[in-house]
């Protein structure tokens, strides 16, 4: 497997122990409001990145994985993407879009050839004009709600498939039951988001 190491090391290191041995690292406090992730991405997004990989926060501490779930969310409040992606699962947020109306649909498709399960979760309130297109149980124009898992377990059908969500947002999440690792560089570079009209 190709490694690749790090340009920028940012966290307080506690779990680690140490400070790493790398000559650009952002040390902060162990006692702080944010967790690490938000000042890594507060740090890319000051820098103009706006597509983010979160790798390795899935599992282990559930608060933390809540925490980095709800971080995809706030990046598409910054004009940004996140992809979080770790124990053969990759989630990203959808939102309406924010700048032109809020009829302004947010849709992403997926590539044909995804095998697996595929997942929608309404992260508050209500995500509107939801619509699903090539998943095994499609949906036209549906409202999902924050009170009640009617998204969970949809699959791939082997066609591109097609996720838009015209109010709210809406967390997708994928699980690949082939070679994930091999396929996880591909996701977040051929799945495509877009928003309406452009």
């Amino acid at each position: 497997m190709r490694r690749w190491p790090p340009n920028l090391v940012v966290g307080d290191f506690d779990s680690l122990g140490r400070r790493p041995n790398h000559p650009n690292v952002v040390q902060l406090p162990v006692a702080k409001d944010d967790t690490d992730m938000v000042y890594a991405l507060r740090e890319g997004l000051d820098r103009g990145y706006r597509r983010f990989v979160l790798l390795g926060g899935v599992g282990g501490r559930l608060e933390h994985t809540l925490g980095n779930l709800q971080l995809l969310d706030w990046l598409s409040t910054q004009g940004a993407v996140g992809f979080l992606a770790g124990e053969k699962t990759v989630v990203t947020a959808l939102r309406e879009g924010t700048v032109a109306t809020a009829l302004r649909n947010e849709t992403m498709t997926f590539p044909a050839g995804l095998t697996g399960f595929w997942s929608a979760f309404c992260l508050s309130g209500q995500a509107e004009g939801v619509t699903l297109r090539n998943l095994k149980f499609e949906l036209t124009g549906h409202t999902l709600s924050a009170d009640f898992p009617l998204g969970v377990s949809n699959e791939f059908t082997g066609e591109a498939a097609e996720v838009s969500v015209a109010r709210g947002t809406l967390l997708a999440m994928w699980r690949e039951q082939g070679d994930f690792y091999r396929l996880l560089p591909q996701l977040w570079d051929r799945t495509e988001i877009q928003h309406e009209g452009e």
